[in-house]
């Protein structure tokens, strides 16, 4: 088998994560090496590949569906929002500038800013920056292409962003470069289902409707019969079949994009929550700060029987909270101005005083600090912390971008960084410390913790102690389960997604797509993309 797939999606969150994923899954089962694409993707949850290459998290997942190391070629260009106007560029993994969205989709303006990593060093790039990492972008599928008998590629939003076409790198800019045949699936649980299919086609040019093999509908509730005089209407108006109807299941969304909004549709904060081992439950708080990153970091402790997780952003929800945590962000200052403004920050150093457990995660971490300088990300300058650890935060313009290993509460820890904030530590005990003693990173006073470290929950027995510490600390009779594996229940959700393709998709359908690309001869459905 040599061949590969575009996942597009009539909308964004139409599940074309998940879909590619569970391709992924389903090909791997089946001794095919496999990897999954994102040409571009823009996410405030990303991960750290182990060659210290800064990816969407997406892919990250994907490539674990995959049983393959994820690395920056899976994903070269990240953009990470700043604002609603302007986003972070991370191109091969390291970040390369801030660029407004008007300046990096080119829709108008004259010689801007140098782009390092486009084109030649320095080179000045008219119009749209964006489409000046076209060749990266070929590049990189090629060189999976190259390596792996087939590539599923994920698009990002809608292939028929008709304002956004002509810099497209990501959906049928892709799939017309290198030759792939195009599946698009369409959440049926919105509605409008049938008309999306239709428009995405009828809105893309006779080239770009070639490449459109057909759809996958997704997120079906009820009897499928119902459902088939429906995709029967839509072979006959499009000359184009569905390749499967995938059933409508909770906690399948894994390791989601968007960062800008709170999602509990995560799968293990979707679960239900299982009985207590010891007699009470303990409930954690996560402070829905704005630009929340890497948000999936509290989806390890939701895995944990007895633990009740739940995003707030009201002071009156920590009351009964027994941790709160304060997650990572993009915008530092933006998230502790937003904290104050709510009361949130004062109901935080009340807790604090009391000895209550609190939690700062990476950016969250810096803002519980006495201060932070801040001449890069918002460029604030110094602006006084929440004051609850003895931390000073400078943001330098390098980003850290590792993965760690340490041992914390006597129990090994590995976990990524990701962060322009450094922290000089000048009181405290270290949260986190190498196998010396020597501390590595974070701060602990009291029942005040702070690490800069994402994805430290993961690590099963440094879970289980720290929250041993929690229950201690609010005074609950909580016990941590003794088997709880996060890395195996990710394999169990992985492999439910590729149940879901083996067992509702056309697989020999899909096989023969990947293989040998759109059949010839489909159909043009005008009005087609505008002139």
């Amino acid at each position: 088998m040599s061949g590969g797939l575009l996942i597009a999606g009539t909308t964004s969150d139409a599940g074309k994560s998940v879909v590619t994923a569970g391709i992924c899954r389903w090909l791997v089962r089946q001794g095919v090496k496999v990897a999954p694409f994102k040409a571009q993707n823009m996410s405030l949850n990303s991960f750290v590949t182990r060659e210290g290459a800064e990816i969407g998290r997406a892919q990250a997942m994907q490539a674990q569906a995959a049983r393959v190391e994820p690395t920056a070629l899976m994903n070269p260009v990240l953009l990470k929002p700043g604002s609603d106007r302007s986003s972070q560029v991370v191109l091969m993994g390291r970040p390369v500038g801030e660029m407004s969205a008007r300046g990096f989709f080119g829709t108008s303006g004259p010689a801007g800013e140098p782009l390092p990593g486009a084109g030649a060093p320095g080179e000045r790039l008219r119009g749209g920056r964006q489409e000046a990492l076209l060749g990266t972008v070929l590049d990189c599928l090629a060189q999976l292409r190259g390596t792996y008998d087939a590539v599923i590629c994920e698009g990002a939003g809608s292939p028929a962003e008709i304002n956004l076409r002509r810099t497209d790198i990501v959906n049928m800019g892709v799939a017309r470069n290198a030759g792939l045949p195009v599946l698009v699936v369409g959440d049926i649980d919105r509605g409008g289902v049938f008309a999306s299919f239709f428009g995405t086609v009828a809105l893309l040019s006779p080239e770009d409707q070639a490449l459109v093999a057909g759809f996958l509908v997704n997120k079906f509730r009820g009897d499928v019969g119902l459902l088939e005089p429906g995709l029967d209407m839509l072979h006959g108006l499009t000359g184009r079949r569905t390749y499967g109807v995938l059933p409508f299941q909770h906690g399948l969304g894994i390791d989601e994009e968007d960062g800008l909004r709170v999602s509990l549709r995560g799968a293990v904060r979707e679960s239900t929550v299982s009985s207590p081992v010891g007699a009470d439950i303990l409930r954690v708080a996560v402070c829905a700060v704005p630009l929340m990153s890497n948000f999936t970091d509290v989806d390890a402790l939701a895995a944990e029987p007895g633990v009740v997780v739940r995003f707030v952003d009201r002071a009156e929800e920590l009351a009964d909270a027994d941790l709160v945590i304060v997650p990572g962000t993009r915008g530092t200052v933006k998230a502790l101005a937003w904290l104050r403004e709510r009361g949130l920050a004062d109901a935080i150093a009340r807790r604090a005083a009391e000895g209550r457990p609190v939690l700062g995660i990476c950016g969250g971490y810096q803002l519980l600090g006495q201060h932070i300088e801040d001449e890069v990300e918002s460029r604030a300058g110094r602006v006084d912390g929440l004051g609850l650890l003895p931390v000073r935060v400078r943001f330098a313009r390098e980003k850290t971008l590792t993965r760690p290993v340490g041992e914390a509460l006597g129990e090994q820890v590995e976990g990524y960084e990701i962060h322009h904030g450094v922290a000089e530590v000048t009181g405290g005990e270290a949260f986190i410390s190498d196998d010396r003693g020597h501390g590595l990173d974070g701060c602990r006073v009291g029942s005040v913790w702070g690490t800069h470290w994402h994805g430290s929950l993961e690590s099963d027995g440094f879970r289980r102690a720290f929250l041993r510490e929690v229950a201690a600390s609010a005074g609950r009779r909580f016990v941590p389960a003794a088997d709880t594996s996060f890395a195996a229940l990710r394999e169990e959700q992985l492999d439910r997604l590729g149940d879901l393709i083996e067992e509702h998709a056309d697989t020999d359908a899909l096989w023969r797509l990947i293989e040998s690309g759109a059949p010839q001869g489909l159909p043009f459905i005008p009005p087609g993309a505008p002139a």
